[in-house]
Protein backbone atom coordinates (compact mmCIF):
# COMPACT_ATOMS: atom_id res chain seq x y z
CA UNK A 1 0.00 0.00 0.00
CA UNK A 2 1.32 3.53 -0.66
CA UNK A 3 0.56 6.48 1.46
CA UNK A 4 -0.24 10.18 1.10
CA UNK A 5 -1.66 12.88 4.00
CA UNK A 6 -2.37 16.34 5.05
CA UNK A 7 0.89 18.44 6.65
CA UNK A 8 -0.17 20.87 8.60
CA UNK A 9 -0.99 21.93 12.31
CA UNK A 10 -3.75 21.75 13.43
CA UNK A 11 -5.46 19.22 10.53
CA UNK A 12 -7.69 17.45 12.76
CA UNK A 13 -10.75 19.52 10.38
CA UNK A 14 -9.24 18.87 7.22
CA UNK A 15 -11.61 17.40 4.71
CA UNK A 16 -9.11 15.88 2.12
CA UNK A 17 -8.96 12.70 4.22
CA UNK A 18 -12.31 12.04 2.92
CA UNK A 19 -12.47 12.89 -0.53
CA UNK A 20 -8.74 11.58 -0.74
CA UNK A 21 -9.46 8.07 0.28
CA UNK A 22 -13.08 7.51 -1.93
CA UNK A 23 -10.61 9.08 -5.04
CA UNK A 24 -7.94 6.08 -4.51
CA UNK A 25 -10.83 3.84 -3.92
CA UNK A 26 -12.96 4.94 -6.50
CA UNK A 27 -9.61 4.43 -8.81
CA UNK A 28 -8.92 1.04 -7.88
CA UNK A 29 -5.72 2.12 -6.35
CA UNK A 30 -4.13 0.62 -3.31
CA UNK A 31 -3.32 3.28 -1.50
CA UNK A 32 -4.41 5.26 2.05
CA UNK A 33 -4.48 9.17 3.39
CA UNK A 34 -3.81 10.02 6.64
CA UNK A 35 -3.36 13.17 8.76
CA UNK A 36 -0.24 13.91 9.92
CA UNK A 37 -0.36 16.64 12.61
CA UNK A 38 3.12 18.14 12.10
CA UNK A 39 4.80 21.11 14.51
CA UNK A 40 7.55 23.13 12.89
CA UNK A 41 10.23 21.37 15.06
CA UNK A 42 8.97 18.47 13.29
CA UNK A 43 8.32 19.27 9.76
CA UNK A 44 12.00 19.12 8.26
CA UNK A 45 11.88 14.78 9.45
CA UNK A 46 8.24 14.50 7.90
CA UNK A 47 9.41 15.48 4.83
CA UNK A 48 12.71 13.56 5.00
CA UNK A 49 10.32 10.58 5.17
CA UNK A 50 8.64 11.33 2.22
CA UNK A 51 11.51 10.05 0.41
CA UNK A 52 10.73 6.64 1.38
CA UNK A 53 9.36 4.52 -1.31
CA UNK A 54 6.24 3.60 0.49
CA UNK A 55 5.11 7.74 -0.06
CA UNK A 56 3.38 9.31 -2.80
CA UNK A 57 3.50 12.32 -1.60
CA UNK A 58 1.81 14.65 1.06
CA UNK A 59 -0.83 17.71 0.96
CA UNK A 60 0.96 20.63 2.99
CA UNK A 61 -1.29 23.07 5.12
CA UNK A 62 -0.63 26.58 7.25
CA UNK A 63 1.21 26.85 9.10
CA UNK A 64 3.92 24.83 6.55
CA UNK A 65 3.58 26.25 2.36
CA UNK A 66 6.46 28.33 3.23
CA UNK A 67 8.68 26.13 5.20
CA UNK A 68 8.71 23.29 3.13
CA UNK A 69 10.21 25.03 0.10
CA UNK A 70 14.11 24.47 1.26
CA UNK A 71 13.27 21.05 2.15
CA UNK A 72 12.10 19.97 -1.50
CA UNK A 73 14.78 18.53 -4.45
CA UNK A 74 13.04 21.29 -7.62
CA UNK A 75 9.29 23.30 -7.65
CA UNK A 76 7.60 23.22 -10.13
CA UNK A 77 4.39 25.24 -11.62
CA UNK A 78 3.89 28.37 -10.04
CA UNK A 79 5.06 27.13 -6.81
CA UNK A 80 8.15 29.19 -7.49
CA UNK A 81 6.34 32.47 -8.01
CA UNK A 82 3.87 31.93 -5.67
CA UNK A 83 6.33 31.36 -2.92
CA UNK A 84 3.89 28.07 -1.32
CA UNK A 85 3.61 24.44 -1.89
CA UNK A 86 0.36 22.29 -1.22
CA UNK A 87 1.34 19.53 -2.80
CA UNK A 88 4.96 17.05 -2.75
CA UNK A 89 5.28 14.91 -4.89
CA UNK A 90 8.17 11.71 -4.60
CA UNK A 91 9.82 10.72 -7.25
CA UNK A 92 11.85 7.68 -6.65
CA UNK A 93 12.88 9.56 -3.73
CA UNK A 94 13.43 13.26 -5.14
CA UNK A 95 10.48 15.83 -3.66
CA UNK A 96 9.14 17.89 -5.76
CA UNK A 97 7.07 21.15 -4.73
CA UNK A 98 3.67 22.08 -6.55
CA UNK A 99 0.86 24.49 -6.10
CA UNK A 100 -1.93 23.81 -6.94
CA UNK A 101 -4.29 26.29 -4.74
CA UNK A 102 -4.42 28.56 -8.24
CA UNK A 103 -5.06 26.31 -10.85
CA UNK A 104 -8.05 24.76 -8.12
CA UNK A 105 -9.68 28.14 -8.64
CA UNK A 106 -9.60 28.58 -11.93
CA UNK A 107 -10.61 25.21 -12.56
CA UNK A 108 -13.45 25.49 -10.35
CA UNK A 109 -14.35 28.91 -11.92
CA UNK A 110 -14.38 27.52 -15.89
CA UNK A 111 -16.08 23.44 -14.26
CA UNK A 112 -18.34 25.19 -11.68
CA UNK A 113 -19.40 28.78 -12.94
CA UNK A 114 -18.78 28.59 -16.54
CA UNK A 115 -16.72 31.67 -16.06
CA UNK A 116 -13.40 31.86 -18.39
CA UNK A 117 -11.29 34.59 -16.37
CA UNK A 118 -9.75 35.33 -19.67
CA UNK A 119 -10.31 39.26 -20.40
CA UNK A 120 -12.45 39.38 -16.97
CA UNK A 121 -11.54 42.50 -14.29
CA UNK A 122 -11.16 40.95 -10.92
CA UNK A 123 -10.78 41.95 -7.08
CA UNK A 124 -9.48 39.85 -4.74
CA UNK A 125 -10.42 40.46 -0.95
CA UNK A 126 -7.09 39.93 0.94
CA UNK A 127 -3.45 39.13 0.08
CA UNK A 128 -2.28 35.94 2.34
CA UNK A 129 -1.50 32.84 0.79
CA UNK A 130 -4.51 31.78 -0.95
CA UNK A 131 -4.56 35.25 -2.91
CA UNK A 132 -0.83 34.84 -4.17
CA UNK A 133 -1.91 31.08 -5.85
CA UNK A 134 -5.00 32.98 -6.76
CA UNK A 135 -3.60 36.02 -8.51
CA UNK A 136 -0.59 33.84 -10.20
CA UNK A 137 -3.30 31.53 -11.77
CA UNK A 138 -5.50 34.49 -12.95
CA UNK A 139 -2.18 36.38 -14.31
CA UNK A 140 -1.25 33.23 -16.66
CA UNK A 141 -5.32 32.92 -17.09
CA UNK A 142 -4.83 36.68 -19.07
CA UNK A 143 -7.41 37.87 -16.64
CA UNK A 144 -7.36 41.76 -17.79
CA UNK A 145 -7.57 43.33 -14.54
CA UNK A 146 -6.14 41.79 -10.97
CA UNK A 147 -6.69 44.27 -8.09
CA UNK A 148 -5.76 43.37 -4.76
CA UNK A 149 -7.13 44.70 -1.32
CA UNK A 150 -5.59 43.89 2.22
CA UNK A 151 -5.79 44.91 5.22
CA UNK A 152 -2.23 45.84 5.23
CA UNK A 153 -2.07 48.20 2.32
CA UNK A 154 1.71 46.96 2.12
CA UNK A 155 1.13 43.31 1.76
CA UNK A 156 -1.49 43.95 -1.41
CA UNK A 157 1.21 46.70 -3.07
CA UNK A 158 4.03 43.55 -3.09
CA UNK A 159 1.66 40.86 -4.24
CA UNK A 160 0.49 43.38 -6.95
CA UNK A 161 3.81 44.30 -7.64
CA UNK A 162 5.45 40.71 -8.26
CA UNK A 163 2.08 39.76 -9.88
CA UNK A 164 2.39 42.70 -12.55
CA UNK A 165 6.28 41.60 -13.09
CA UNK A 166 4.31 38.49 -15.01
CA UNK A 167 2.83 41.19 -17.63
CA UNK A 168 -0.84 41.05 -15.45
CA UNK A 169 -2.77 44.16 -15.20
CA UNK A 170 -2.43 43.93 -11.22
CA UNK A 171 -2.61 46.80 -8.74
CA UNK A 172 -3.47 47.31 -5.37
CA UNK A 173 -6.58 49.31 -4.29
CA UNK A 174 -7.89 49.90 -0.76
CA UNK A 175 -10.74 48.42 1.01
CA UNK A 176 -12.82 51.53 0.90
CA UNK A 177 -12.75 51.94 -3.28
CA UNK A 178 -15.48 50.98 -4.88
CA UNK A 179 -16.30 47.06 -5.40
CA UNK A 180 -18.22 47.97 -8.15
CA UNK A 181 -16.90 47.58 -11.92
CA UNK A 182 -15.63 44.14 -11.31
CA UNK A 183 -16.58 40.64 -13.48
CA UNK A 184 -15.50 38.65 -10.20
CA UNK A 185 -14.88 39.54 -6.57
CA UNK A 186 -13.24 37.03 -4.31
CA UNK A 187 -12.78 36.63 -0.35
CA UNK A 188 -9.67 35.29 -0.12
CA UNK A 189 -9.94 35.76 3.96
CA UNK A 190 -10.98 33.90 6.10
CA UNK A 191 -13.94 36.17 7.16
CA UNK A 192 -17.58 34.13 7.27
CA UNK A 193 -15.99 30.54 8.26
CA UNK A 194 -17.69 28.85 10.56
CA UNK A 195 -15.89 28.61 13.98
CA UNK A 196 -13.66 31.99 13.56
CA UNK A 197 -14.81 35.27 15.12
CA UNK A 198 -15.97 36.81 12.18
CA UNK A 199 -18.12 34.10 11.20
CA UNK A 200 -20.86 36.22 10.78
CA UNK A 201 -18.99 38.97 9.11
CA UNK A 202 -18.68 39.95 5.42
CA UNK A 203 -15.60 41.11 3.89
CA UNK A 204 -17.22 43.91 1.75
CA UNK A 205 -20.47 45.29 1.21
CA UNK A 206 -21.80 43.02 -1.79
CA UNK A 207 -24.57 45.26 -1.91
CA UNK A 208 -22.35 47.68 -3.61
CA UNK A 209 -21.35 45.28 -6.32
CA UNK A 210 -22.26 45.62 -9.88
CA UNK A 211 -25.38 43.12 -10.17
CA UNK A 212 -24.56 39.76 -12.21
CA UNK A 213 -21.16 40.09 -10.75
CA UNK A 214 -19.32 36.77 -9.92
CA UNK A 215 -19.09 36.99 -5.94
CA UNK A 216 -16.78 33.84 -5.00
CA UNK A 217 -15.68 32.61 -1.67
CA UNK A 218 -12.79 30.29 -0.70
CA UNK A 219 -14.09 29.51 2.82
CA UNK A 220 -15.86 26.24 2.26
CA UNK A 221 -17.55 25.52 6.02
CA UNK A 222 -20.14 26.58 5.56
CA UNK A 223 -20.62 25.89 1.89
CA UNK A 224 -22.87 28.77 1.71
CA UNK A 225 -21.49 31.62 4.07
CA UNK A 226 -22.52 35.21 4.62
CA UNK A 227 -21.41 36.88 1.70
CA UNK A 228 -22.96 34.57 -0.84
CA UNK A 229 -26.02 34.96 0.67
CA UNK A 230 -25.88 38.74 0.56
CA UNK A 231 -24.13 38.53 -2.96
CA UNK A 232 -27.11 36.77 -4.22
CA UNK A 233 -29.57 39.25 -2.22
CA UNK A 234 -27.83 41.96 -4.32
CA UNK A 235 -28.54 39.86 -7.70
CA UNK A 236 -24.73 38.84 -7.86
CA UNK A 237 -23.97 34.86 -9.24
CA UNK A 238 -22.23 32.78 -6.45
CA UNK A 239 -19.50 30.55 -6.45
CA UNK A 240 -18.74 28.73 -2.55
CA UNK A 241 -15.26 27.30 -1.82
CA UNK A 242 -16.00 23.49 -1.86
CA UNK A 243 -14.76 23.28 -5.80
CA UNK A 244 -11.60 25.03 -5.19
CA UNK A 245 -10.85 22.69 -2.37
CA UNK A 246 -11.93 19.84 -4.89
CA UNK A 247 -10.09 20.82 -7.63
CA UNK A 248 -6.79 21.09 -6.16
CA UNK A 249 -7.78 17.95 -4.26
CA UNK A 250 -8.03 16.29 -7.72
CA UNK A 251 -4.89 18.29 -8.99
CA UNK A 252 -2.90 16.37 -6.45
CA UNK A 253 -4.34 13.46 -6.63
CA UNK A 254 -3.20 13.22 -10.62
CA UNK A 255 0.40 14.47 -9.65
CA UNK A 256 0.92 11.72 -7.33
CA UNK A 257 -0.74 8.74 -9.38
CA UNK A 258 -1.19 9.90 -12.96
CA UNK A 259 -4.53 8.65 -13.10
CA UNK A 260 -7.48 11.55 -13.62
CA UNK A 261 -9.57 12.65 -10.75
CA UNK A 262 -13.05 11.29 -10.05
CA UNK A 263 -14.47 14.76 -9.46
CA UNK A 264 -18.20 13.76 -8.55
CA UNK A 265 -16.92 11.42 -6.41
CA UNK A 266 -14.81 13.94 -4.26
CA UNK A 267 -17.23 16.09 -4.23
CA UNK A 268 -19.73 13.68 -2.86
CA UNK A 269 -17.61 12.42 -0.34
CA UNK A 270 -16.41 15.80 0.68
CA UNK A 271 -20.46 16.95 1.15
CA UNK A 272 -21.27 13.89 3.35
CA UNK A 273 -18.08 14.67 5.38
CA UNK A 274 -19.66 18.30 6.25
CA UNK A 275 -22.72 17.35 6.54
CA UNK A 276 -22.06 14.31 9.56
CA UNK A 277 -19.45 16.98 11.09
CA UNK A 278 -22.24 19.04 11.19
CA UNK A 279 -24.93 16.36 12.38
CA UNK A 280 -21.69 15.85 15.59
Amino acid sequence: MRLAGIIGHPVAHSLSPAFQAAAFAACGLDAAYERWDTTAEALAGRVVSLRDPRYLGANVTIPHKEAVIPLLDELGGQSARVGAVNTIVNRDGRLYGFNTDGPGFAAALRNESYFDPAGKRFLLLGAGGAARGIAFALAEAKAATIAIANRTPERAARLAREVAETGAGAQAVSYADPVAGYDCVVNCTSVGMHGTAGEGDLPCDPAAMSPGTLAVDIVYTPEDTPFLRAARTAGCRTLGGLPMLIYQGGLSFELWTGVHAPIEVMFDAARKAIAARDLA
